[in-house]
């Protein structure tokens, strides 16, 4: 397995991309994400790992557009959730949900693609008639 892409981000808050040699945006790290691309943002400075920083703006980049996923009273309640007990179960739940939910979509969305296509009710079997006797 390969490592990890490597962008840096400067004290100017720009980031680098190390593989391409050039400054990216957010819009280019969430287009790495969708493209599965593994990569790991560092602090210039002190080489921190801050990637989950980067991940979180990309986020809140994304929840500003038209159509946002996380609703108000989901955010407060994982505000909430932090410095409880629950803290350590909550991401391990919330990411296989997220997980079941995108395994399901696909599967969901095909069915709704036939639905579209096939009739709503199967044909019935045609039932042969006995040939009529002479009596």
């Amino acid at each position: 397995m390969s490592e990890p892409r490597v962008i840096k981000k400067y004290p100017n808050r720009r980031l680098y991309d190390t593989v391409e040699s050039r400054y990216i945006t957010l819009a280019d790290v969430r287009r790495l994400v969708l493209d599965r691309v593994e990569f790991v943002v560092v602090d210039k400075k002190n080489s921190a790992d801050i990637t989950r920083s980067i991940l979180l703006q990309v986020i809140a980049e994304q929840e500003h557009l038209a159509d946002p996923i996380l609703s108000q009273e989901f955010m407060v309640s994982v505000i909430r959730a932090y410095g409880t007990g629950l803290q350590g179960q909550v991401s391990p739940h919330l990411e296989q949900s997220l997980k079941q939910l995108l395994i399901q979509q696909p599967a969901s969305a095909l069915r709704e693609r036939v639905k579209t296509i096939a009739p709503a009710e199967p044909p019935r079997p045609r039932v042969a008639s006995a040939p009529l006797r002479d009596s």
